[in-house]
């Protein structure tokens, strides 16, 4: 269980609650917090004072005085009119972290928003009531807007009640059947909210979805440069690599601590292996010797990024934010440049690995650069011709490292005015993340090419030399792969053993199983 108060949530609760359906409580320490900034709300409604979006308009309105009696028909008109969005729906893991880091915001007590507001929040998330919530439209400026109103759609209403504007939601974790956001808060008996002054505004402001995809982003891109060290380490094994580019003290003679921790684990991996080497090569080509600087520059950028994610994920990022009765300040922490540039810097460092992971495995199937292997890892240097091998794989592994650079180009450098030039400069930051998500997906599918290739080059390099033996997780990984894919001489459908791999990629199998191996 769960407890939030605004102030200590975590990117691994980010992801026991997305992905695994951790329940979550509201901490009393934050209850109170929001009980008194909401009384702090209501005496600067009773005063009349004109504050941004508590009784005035938004964006290019915000000049325009609305009066006390129309603050809740304001709320419930700007959640209508913002549900904008457009484009394939956001999966159900990130929805679910949104609604995580929307609540822990408001739970901050800055917003002046009812505890009831939270509480639903986290009632939806428990039961596993999840709004369909669009994945484009969003500028990530104010905030993260169109989505944040999809979500607000389904938990909120006026006192018609309505089905018809009730937004979409799926109910229950199988989720197989999509239905109005109405019904869905019916099947799980939990309440629609009539919206109060400010509350439509803070439901709606900051870049929650932005902060989201990222807080996702880091947690599998840790992953994923774990699991590219093994597949570095397996492909150096299968193509007789020099190991003194590994050394410890070439890496703390420059010093960043990604690149030694990087050369460590590929020592670890490899330790006991006698086909390192073996060769007697002065040293290896880029891919392999610079490895650990490319590799290491990658997990020095995601603990800066880390960082960055981390404090998002606890700020307070709607506007207003009230600091006491008399005392509401307007300005612009819903802005997404943080988390726009952060992703931007990781969809670089991700493109890079993936980069360098196909560098890899041209030179694996390569029959003039991979240490007298067959040519595309065919069985025999007989059977080249009539097998075409993993030649499509590296064509693949080529592609999606094409996409990636496009990907990777920065989201958060482009800039277009909305709201009557009110809101004149934008930070992308949904864009960016949301191309950082797709080069996830796509340097997991480079990676599980490599570690085929490499699994499948270790396999002949063995019968090609059956005196040597492989290191210790190297060899672990191999019996892993082995046990899912177990070796085959001539062409098959090898996308599919591929996607087995992917798979357990994805599944994070095959890096906790390889790690605990040597452990």
């Amino acid at each position: 269980m769960i407890k939030m108060d605004g102030k200590n949530l975590t990117l691994a609760d980010v992801v026991a609650v997305s992905r695994e359906g951790a329940k979550v409580i509201l901490s009393p320490s934050a209850r109170k917090r929001m009980e008194l900034s909401q009384s702090w709300l209501q005496q600067i409604i009773d005063e009349g004072k004109p504050v941004y979006g508590i009784n005035t308009g938004f964006g290019v309105f915000s000049e325009q005085s609305i009066s006390t009696k129309d603050s809740t028909d304001l709320s419930r008109k700007l959640i209508l009119s913002h549900a904008m969005g457009t484009g394939s729906a956001l999966s159900t893991e990130v929805v679910r972290a949104a609604m995580l880091i929307r609540a822990n915001t408001l739970s901050g007590g800055y917003s002046g928003v009812r505890p009831l507001i939270v509480e639903t929040l986290l009632e939806m998330l428990n039961s596993w009531i999840t709004p369909f919530v669009p994945s484009q439209g969003s500028l990530g400026s104010s905030g993260d807007l169109a989505p944040l109103s999809h979500l607000a759609l389904v938990f909120t209403t006026d006192y018609a009640d309505s089905e018809e504007d009730s937004g979409q939601a799926d109910f229950g974790r199988e989720q197989t059947t999509r239905l109005s956001g109405k019904a869905a808060m019916n099947m799980a008996g939990i309440p629609r909210l009539v919206l109060g002054p400010k509350e439509g505004l803070a439901l709606s402001n900051g870049a929650t979805f932005s902060a989201a995809l990222g807080a996702l982003a880091v947690c599998d891109s840790a992953s994923l440069l774990d699991t590219a060290d093994i597949s570095l380490a397996m492909t150096l094994e299968a193509l007789l690599g020099v190991s003194s580019a590994f050394d410890s003290r070439l890496h703390t003679a420059r010093g960043h601590p990604g690149q030694i921790t990087v050369a460590d684990n590929v020592r670890r991996l490899t330790s006991g292996s006698t086909l390192l080497d073996s060769r007697r090569r002065i040293q290896d080509a880029y891919s392999l010797r610079c490895a650990p600087q490319v590799h290491g520059a990658a997990r020095d950028t995601l603990v800066h990024i880390q960082d960055i994610i981390q404090r998002e994920i606890n700020a307070a990022t709607d506007n207003p934010l009230i600091f006491g009765p008399r005392d509401v300040i307007s300005g612009g922490n819903f802005h997404g440049e943080p988390v726009g540039l952060a992703s931007d810097y990781l969809s670089i460092a991700l493109s890079e690995i993936a980069a360098i992971s196909e560098r890899r495995i041209f030179r694996l199937t390569d029959g003039n650069l991979n240490a007298n292997l067959p040519p595309m890892l065919v069985d025999s240097d007989q059977a080249a011709g009539l097998n075409s091998g993993l030649m499509m794989a590296q064509y693949t592994a080529a592609s999606l490292v094409l996409e990636n650079q496009n990907l990777a180009s920065p989201d958060s450098v482009f800039s277009l005015p909305t709201s009557g030039e009110q809101e004149d400069h934008n930070a992308n930051s949904m864009t960016a993340a949301r191309h950082t998500r797709m080069i996830i997906e796509n340097l997991t599918h480079i990676l599980a090419i490599e570690i085929y290739c490499a699994a499948r080059a270790l396999d002949l390099r063995l019968r090609q030399m059956p005196g040597h033996k492989l290191g210790k997780g190297v060899s672990a990984a191999h019996k892993l792969i082995r046990k899912h894919v177990p070796y085959k001489s001539g062409d098959i459908l090898w996308s599919s053993e591929i996607q087995v791999v992917h798979n357990l990629l994805r599944e994070d199998h095959f890096r906790s199983a390889v790690w605990n191996a040597i452990d």
